[in-house]
């Protein structure tokens, strides 16, 4: 069995993997259709994205028709007489669906960098961190797109625009990612440039100011994108004094925890602390700094917090100081709760691996963070 295993190619094992999922998924779904397909596929996972790319408060599929309602009551209505109901954002269910769908994809890009030859240098990592801010900026154009006036036409229309919503617009910052790495290996490979990191980063980097450019021109060319410069300014500064901070303590308290992996664990704590300082600023100090309404998060996990701290402290504390602040203190903590997991002796034995995961914990912080922090920004 194990002169078996090795002849098996961990790449064709993956691709029949993902091919027998996608079967059986797809299988279920035209034998159950109401069942698998309807109340569970598109209630959890199609109709957020639905309602989302269609900007409505939900959407309805009765009897394979889906409609697109503007009002919450009648959302509920819906509801209450049997429909299915699907509402911008995430559950529990789709999260852990999105969770798992995201650690077979990471064993997947592990199989393909290590076809490509990469990944064990940590300029790598760096490289692809406009790839990060790009991601959380291609977001809010489609946030932009949702502001457009009902008396106008929006730039990207249903369906095109489901491909820059969560969590589509993963898979295509992904693929845009590799053409761009596809490409500096290439110039690397003909000695065009002396090293593909430099060109790779450059790409990122164009691809992030080509869409703030975007931005910037909806900011000054229409009244329904403003532009309030110090959300950006106190997201970006406050996250790099926080992560700064934080890194320095540990590096007098435990340094061991930085040994592992040095710099790399700053921009783990920066990714977390932008996310984390953009959610607090926009939901609870929004009035404070200047912008013009309130913003609140769609993942449950920051309803479960919002709620812990409106229960335990009392309503006078969370009235001065907001009730979000802890999501920053739990994601900071998170973060070096994980950076403590990556001894020198896990990345010397697996450098892509550690490399690819620190990776994986930078976008799912800095993504949602960026758009956050810009969303914000553009008063959109």
């Amino acid at each position: 069995m194990a002169a078996i295993a090795d002849r098996v190619d961990p790449v064709r094992g993956w691709i029949a993997a993902a091919l027998a999922v996608v079967l059986v998924v797809a299988g279920s779904a035209v034998t159950f259709p109401q069942r698998v397909y309807t109340e569970f596929l598109w209630q959890y996972f199609w109709g957020p994205i639905d309602a989302d790319a269609h900007n409505a408060v939900c959407s309805v599929r009765v009897d394979g028709v889906v409609s697109r309602l503007g009002e919450a009551n009648a959302c509920q209505a819906a509801a209450a007489q049997g429909a299915v109901v699907a509402e911008p954002g995430y559950t529990i269910i789709s999260e852990i669906g999105y969770a798992l769908t995201l650690l077979f994809m990471l064993i997947g890009v592990l199989l393909l960098i290590k076809r490509l030859g990469v990944g064990t240098d940590r300029r790598l990592l760096y490289a692809l961190l406009p790839f990060t801010l790009f991601g959380g900026a291609l977001r809010v154009v489609e946030d932009a797109n949702d502001a457009v006036p009902a008396d106008a036409t929006a730039a990207i229309s249903y369906p095109t625009n489901t491909l820059i919503i969560s969590p589509i617009i993963y898979v295509t910052v992904f693929l845009v990612t590799l053409v761009a790495l596809l490409a500096a290996l290439w110039l690397s490979r003909r000695d065009i440039v002396e090293e593909y990191y430099g060109a790779l980063a450059a790409f990122g980097t164009l691809a992030l100011v080509a869409v703030l450019g975007y931005l910037t021109y909806l900011a000054t060319a229409t009244e329904f994108v403003g532009f309030y410069p110090q959300m950006l300014v106190l997201t970006l500064g406050l996250a790099a004094l926080i992560a700064g901070g934080v890194y320095l303590a540990i590096d007098r308290i435990e340094p061991a925890i930085n040994a592992g992996t040095g710099f790399v664990g700053l921009a783990v704590l920066w990714a977390q602390a932008v996310d984390g300082v953009a959610n607090v600023l926009a939901s609870d100090w929004w009035d404070v700094i200047g912008l013009p309404f309130q913003y609140t998060a769609k993942h449950p996990a920051n309803a479960i917090i919002v709620g812990f701290t409106e229960t335990v402290f009392p309503p006078s504390f969370v009235e001065a100081v907001g009730d979000s602040w802890p999501f920053l203190v739990v994601k900071v903590a998170l973060a070096v709760g994980i950076l403590w997991l990556f001894d020198d002796r896990i990345i010397e034995e697996s450098p892509r691996y550690s490399l690819l995961l620190l990776l994986a914990v930078i976008v799912v912080g800095l993504g949602p963070g960026t758009r956050d922090m810009l969303r914000a920004t553009f008063g959109i």
